[in-house]
């Protein structure tokens, strides 16, 4: 099917969206979450909004998960008092409400009056460390405690895409190596890269090119525990190469990769991994390492911490050596993330496919057509 959008935009936006929580109908219910302590002087701490978020969510049928909890929401106010790290940067009414209606809670209860909105944004400031989080804990302890029917507990959350400040400062902060300074101008430079990339024209003949080739798509396998993948199958490439250039293969690679992080079951922590297919392909020569520069010049400064794996397969180990050189434009931490080999178990563990399933299919570039996902959706016919 044809994209609902020529124009392809950023999968993440730095507007939250809104989420409340009631205890109404089980007021000594537990809330079925493990929460993040956000309130532990970290320099990593300074873009979230809340000094707690969900870390994790407990199996079975509880109040968070029957609200639509998810991992990462941040907690901003409790039984409508704020506990803010700072204002706002939204009004709520402008904002997406994803409360689930629910018995004893539907979004139309979600309407705050102008006399509650101070309260509900209340900010606190000049406290020392782990102040913020003891004093929210305090608050749940006290709704509860008092177990009034009239007043249950009622929990106030922001939901944050994965490439918002909020969960994507840390990684730029990890990538320049606790360096503040410096990991503020990469993430400047990174919103002001955003400006200029987006939107992607689909309707471009050398980017429409790529995708129909299936040059470079997504790999999604099922109940894989690991990220799924981007892939690059150089062969196809190399028998189009005068159908595209390099800036149709590397917007390729950027719709992939924000359509599966933006897929990321915790926003807190995307990732991705890339397999590049050379089967057929000339490393010495016939590597097109002028588009891998492009992409990776895109990647690097642009998703940091997102790469879980890159694999390139299958190279012998007679030719491993050339292909690390040609690589030799990657940086050392990234590098490290780099698997070259011609060892189809390699490729398996650390991509997490059956190798049965991949020899079933007759071969890695089979399997990769048999597990293509989401390119339809980009081709504009």
């Amino acid at each position: 099917m044809p994209p609902t959008n020529p124009l392809f935009s950023p999968t993440s936006s730095e507007k939250p969206r809104l989420l409340t929580v009631s205890f109404a109908s089980e007021p000594g219910a537990s809330l079925g979450a493990v929460l993040t302590n956000q309130d532990k002087g970290s320099p990593g701490e300074m873009f979230s909004p809340s000094y707690a978020s969900i870390g994790k969510l407990v199996e079975g049928e509880t109040i968070a998960r029957t609200c639509g909890v998810k991992v990462g929401d941040c907690i901003v106010a409790v039984a409508g008092d704020g506990f803010r790290r700072f204002k706002a940067d939204y009004d709520d009414d402008d904002l997406e409400d994803v409360t689930k209606d629910i018995e004893g809670i539907s979004v139309e209860d979600n309407v705050v009056e102008e006399d509650a909105k101070e309260r509900k944004g209340n900010v606190l400031s000049g406290l020392k460390e782990g102040e913020g989080y003891s004093a929210l804990l305090g608050k749940i302890k006290e709704v509860k405690k008092a177990a009034d029917p009239e007043n249950p507990l009622v929990l106030a959350l922001e939901r944050y895409d994965w490439d918002a400040r909020a969960n994507a400062w840390p990684r730029f902060l990890t990538a320049r190596d606790g360096d503040v300074p410096a990991a503020m101008a990469m993430m400047q430079e990174h919103e002001q890269w955003v400006e200029s990339q987006f939107p992607i024209d689909l309707t471009n003949q050398g980017l429409q090119h790529v995708l129909k080739e299936k040059a470079v798509s997504m790999i999604d396998i099922e109940n894989n525990d690991l990220p799924p993948t981007v892939y690059v199958n150089f062969s196809k490439l190399q028998a189009m190469e005068t159908d595209h250039s390099p800036k149709d293969v590397v917007d390729a690679f950027v719709v992939f990769t924000e359509t599966l992080l933006a897929m990321a079951p915790d926003p807190r922590r995307p990732r991705t991994s890339q397999f590049i297919d050379v089967s057929g392909a000339s490393i010495s020569s016939g590597l097109r390492v002028d588009i891998l520069k492009q992409v990776y010049a895109a990647f690097e400064p642009n998703y940091p911490e997102t790469l879980h794996k890159m694999v390139m397969y299958p190279v012998s180990s007679f030719t491993r050596k050339t292909a690390s050189v040609l690589l030799s434009f990657v940086n050392e931490n990234t590098q490290k993330k780099f698997v070259i080999t011609d060892d189809l178990d390699v490729v398996c563990m650390e991509l997490g496919w059956d190798k049965g399933e991949v020899e079933g299919a007759g071969g890695v570039t089979e399997f990769m057509q048999r597990h293509e996902k989401h390119n339809d959706a980009f081709v504009v016919e």
